[in-house]
């Protein structure tokens, strides 16, 4: 009997694994990021996913800027988006894992001593 549950439970494991993996993460997602000044604004995703390639804007204070580079592989996410503020471009690079909360992403800007912004994206109710 407990061999049986012990193969369910498997099982089970294994199917939330596979539909996990093979989620399409298309939509709009929203998040709280953190700002420089320890202050969090809502930021927007509206994702479309091609297989593993990911296209895109952010909208921010900033208005849309564009995913580039945008990957998913699995559970793993990865995109660029290239911001210019007052003349000067910016490189931020995204970094998320895909789980039942969410998306949970790590931001680092290129260039920058500043320690990486982490947060949690979440599909937005249509």
């Amino acid at each position: 009997m407990n061999f049986r549950i012990a193969s369910m439970t498997s099982a089970l494991v294994v199917v939330g694994t596979l539909a996990l993996h093979a989620a399409d993460i298309s939509g709009k997602w929203t998040a709280q990021v953190p700002g420089r000044d320890g202050q969090t604004r809502e930021a927007t995703f509206n994702l479309k996913q091609d297989g593993e390639k990911l296209t895109g804007t952010t909208s921010g204070m900033n208005g849309d800027m564009p995913i580039t580079d945008g990957t998913v592989k699995g559970e793993d996410v990865a995109f660029t988006v290239v911001a210019n503020f007052n003349g000067n471009e910016m490189k931020m690079s995204y970094k998320g894992k895909i789980t039942a909360e969410g998306i949970k992403f790590t931001r680092t800007r290129e260039g920058s001593d500043r320690p990486p912004a982490e947060f949690l994206a979440t599909k937005a109710k249509t």
